[in-house]
């Protein structure tokens, strides 16, 4: 047990009147109250604080937020009280839903050219946001890098996102996850998805790494797990996290076949069918012939270019000349054409969903 305790003082002015509250109504525990005749101070504890009570204490009331599985059966029902001592009480759900919003389409093109700035980060990492308008919440799109490489100041955590992919465009960087066995290296070309909570931490990087990153919704929480240690002595390839499976793509393993708009070749990375169809992931590539006008029909769509160049042409709108570091979505039904690209053109296309159906023409 250890010798140092922590505990937060509030004031009041009547302690008879907050002892029933916070041991009826919050359900705590009173381990202290003094001095007997004319008691003056009390210390609760419960829900993982602990909590003095002080008679003419200088501090203002506060908030105390309690999350609870049970938000409805907790205190009668009720979300918002307030105490004696005038703290303002919240009771809110421990493990709320994931709510994904509804996506507000736009046709959103965001070029390196621009310089759009690099934000300090996470873990010390650097983003720059390659769909500002996050359509209406729905999606981030992140180009991530770490200019210098080593150790990475990381912890054990997990997201609690409905997709995450990770694609590693330069650089290499190690990353170990729950039940996947000892640390991943990804070169450029290799990605993974992380299945919603899925412990990880990353490990170490290059000099220079960069990645694209892809979470759904664009809001989401990162939680730090401390009592999980990595590797897990369980090794668990085909384990699923709500219907998702682990899924490390590797450039070295690709098989190239035609892509859903011809004069392209694209390269599958499983996703889709590793999801059930909650997202999927191409590499594409040039391939023989003009590629026509066409649309579709998914909820997002959105491409990265990696490499090389190509000009991008939408109904209504003037050609946009694209290189590598740029980024796009094209909203459904809208007719869009890719033309001219180089020989070395190679984008990132992530999909949701994983089925979705092209138009031609």
């Amino acid at each position: 047990m250890s010798d140092t305790i922590a505990e937060m003082r509030l004031p009041t002015q009547e302690l008879r009147e907050d002892i029933p509250f916070f041991t009826k109504t919050l359900k705590m525990r009173m381990d202290m109250i003094y001095p007997a005749d004319n008691p003056s101070v009390a210390v609760f504890s419960g829900h993982g604080l602990r909590l003095r009570i002080e008679k003419g204490a200088p501090e203002r009331p506060g908030t105390i937020r309690i999350l609870t599985a049970d938000p409805d059966g907790f205190a009668d029902g009720q979300r918002l009280l307030t105490a004696p001592n005038g703290t303002r009480i919240e009771i809110e759900a421990r493990y709320p839903p994931l709510v994904l919003p509804e996506t507000q389409h736009s046709f959103v093109v965001r070029r390196l050219a621009d310089e759009a700035p690099w934000i300090i980060g996470r873990a010390g990492m650097h983003y720059r946001d390659l769909v500002p308008t996050r359509l209406g919440g729905s999606i981030i799109a992140s180009h991530i890098r770490i200019p210098e490489g080593g150790p990475v100041p990381d912890m054990v955590h997990f997201h609690k996102v409905g997709f995450q992919l990770i694609f590693c465009i330069l650089g290499w960087v190690d990353v170990i996850y729950e039940d996947q066995g000892d640390a991943i290296r990804l070169h450029p070309g290799d990605c993974v998805i992380q299945p919603p909570e899925i412990r990880h931490r990353v490990l170490e990087a290059s000099d220079d790494l960069q990645v694209i990153e892809i979470g759904v919704p664009a809001e989401h929480l990162t939680e730090i797990d401390h009592e999980m240690t990595l590797p897990t002595a369980q090794y668990s390839p085909d384990r699923e996290w709500d219907g998702q499976k682990f899924v490390c793509n590797r450039a070295t393993d690709a098989d190239w076949q035609l892509f859903r708009l011809p004069g392209f070749s694209c390269r599958d990375t499983t996703i889709a069918a590793n999801t059930g169809g909650v997202a999927n992931v191409q590499v594409v590539r040039r391939g023989e012939g003009v590629s026509p006008w066409a649309a579709h029909d998914a909820d997002i769509l959105f491409t990265f270019v990696m490499g090389g160049q190509v000009i991008l042409e939408g109904e209504g709108r003037d050609p946009i000349a694209l290189s590598a570091g740029d980024a796009y979505v094209i909203p459904p039904d809208l007719q869009t054409r890719l033309s001219e690209p180089s020989e070395d053109l190679e984008l990132l296309e992530v999909a949701l969903p994983g089925h979705f159906n092209t138009h031609l023409g």
